[in-house]
């Protein structure tokens, strides 16, 4: 069982962190045309990925994760890695339902709203890009230094 809730704890770690590098890749890549109808298509298609990939990959990391710490015999809160793992885990949530949810919606909004007028601020938009780019890296690094500690088990 511990082997099996590992394998699950990997697989949604995968999902959850390919999800949040390739949001930020498509959105860079459809900045570079400055066409708001394709920003609003590509910040929708982000925010439906993380309901699909990123917010279910919370989860079953957590619930695999937990089970997999219960199998195995670490306990959760004395095994140092484990629980600096969570930690950033949690720093990334919260840096992800703080600034990185509420940026996506108003890129989307304001992509929608030059669709709709024909009129687009750029630079507003970039302004709002590049702070939610920032979020959104920072939302990456955290947990991938968990992933970092998760493989190499430091002895902390």
């Amino acid at each position: 069982m511990y082997l099996f809730m590992k394998l699950l704890h990997v697989i949604a770690v995968i999902a959850f962190l390919g999800n949040i590098t390739t949001g930020l890749f498509w959105h860079r890549h459809a900045a570079r045309t400055r066409d708001p109808k394709l920003l609003a298509h590509t910040m929708d298609g982000i925010i439906r990925s993380d309901r699909v990939f990123t917010i279910p990959g919370v989860v079953v990391i957590i619930a695999a994760g937990f089970a997999a710490a219960i199998y195995g015999g670490y306990p959760i809160l004395r095994t140092g890695w484990i629980l600096w793992t969570l930690i950033l885990f949690i720093v990334s949530g919260l840096i992800f339902m703080i600034r990185v949810v509420p940026l996506q919606r108003q890129l989307r909004a304001l992509a929608e709203a030059a669709v709709q007028s024909g009129a687009f601020d750029y630079a507003r938009y970039h302004a709002l890009a590049v702070r939610w780019e920032i979020w959104g890296g920072l939302s990456l690094l955290t947990p991938v230094a968990g992933l970092v500690l998760m493989v190499l088990k430091p002895a902390l």
